[in-house]
């Protein structure tokens, strides 16, 4: 694939996105029509119901979408770089549950100290990734299949604090029920502005980790060969996979598949080099969350389907295809 075709394929995709931003807003139980829309964000001096609905409800909730869509995405690409491994991404090497149980343990046990949940979650999200890497790591390096079942060792460790932490702490559970599932319902202004400078810090270093990202999905040994030193290569780009998916599950909770699906279909669309492979994984993902979380609230209306649940009723079967297609 020619690299001015995979840069027109990027460029698309994130129009695409930004239409169907534009189209979600309009979606719900107020239809505003796209010429209202763009009225009302370009001028801000109007005073009407859709100025309402939009700034303070559906814009909120679509920004949200994309950014946390983007940052599980791009952290997805990254980790199957780290790891060698198509399956690999943050729900199934137990980083998005072990954030989310550091996360858990402070809505739920401590909910004085909520500020710190972006840190609790990177701390949780690291400490599972870890974990993962000393299950998986041989001499040889680290086997995918060893990596799955790290991972699935993780999620059930992580699944059993979950459940004793519900049991314990049921009286407040309800207000914990949404961000376990995955869901951007009543997520405002206040949440958007607390996960984007982090997804712009993250953004931005994932830029510089496009090099070393290609070096590393070569290999081991050509990278040593290159003169780079693999494990700190791996260490670093662990830690900004972990940031990204902590900084998203800290926001709106657990999300799963985005990061495994969205990095494939990047690839078949641009190939494997992270030059266009990460926007591509950056703007796909925020058009897959996006399309999850606009059909959940329109589509079954009344009745609101959170994201997290719609991406794993996607993503199960398709990582079933995958793996038997990738590992055995």
């Amino acid at each position: 694939m020619t690299k001015s075709r995979s840069g027109i394929i990027v460029v698309i995709t994130f129009v695409l996105a930004i239409a169907a931003a534009v189209i979600a807003i309009g979606l719900g139980s107020v239809t505003i029509k796209v010429p209202e829309i763009l009225q009302t964000l370009l001028d801000s001096t109007s005073d009407s119901v859709n100025e309402t609905i939009i700034w303070n409800i559906r814009l909120p909730r679509v920004l949200l979408a994309m950014i946390i869509g983007a940052n599980i995405a791009i952290s997805g690409a990254i980790l199957q770089a780290v790891m060698g491994n198509p399956l690999a991404d943050p729900g199934l090497t137990g980083v998005t549950s072990g954030a989310a149980v550091c996360v858990l343990i402070i809505m739920l046990a401590m909910p004085e100290y909520t500020q710190f949940i972006p840190i609790a979650a990177f701390v949780g999200g690291m400490a599972a990734a870890t974990i993962v890497y000393a299950l998986a790591w041989r001499r040889n390096g680290i086997s995918p299949i060893t990596i799955i079942l790290a991972g699935v060792a993780v999620n059930a460790l992580c699944g059993g604090v979950v459940g004793y932490l519900s049991i314990i702490y049921s009286d407040r559970l309800p207000s914990a029920v949404q961000w376990m599932n995955g869901s951007l319902a009543a997520k405002g202004n206040s949440v958007v502005a607390m996960v984007f400078p982090y997804a712009i810090v993250g953004w931005i270093l994932s830029i510089f980790a496009i090099r070393k990202a290609n070096v590393i999905r070569m290999g081991d040994q050509v990278a040593a060969n290159l003169g780079e030193n693999v494990h700190r290569i791996r260490i670093l780009l662990s830690i900004l996979a972990v940031f990204l998916a902590a900084i998203s599950v800290a926001a709106i909770g657990m999300i799963g598949f985005v990061g495994l699906i969205v990095p494939h279909m990047a690839r078949f669309l641009v190939g494997s080099n992270y030059k266009y492979l990460l926007p591509m994984s950056m703007a796909l993902g925020a058009l897959v969350l996006l399309v999850a979380d606009t059909g959940g609230r329109t589509i079954f209306a009344p009745l609101e389907i959170p994201a997290g649940i719609l991406m794993a009723v996607i993503g199960g079967p398709y990582f079933l295809y995958l793996m038997r297609r990738s590992v055995f």
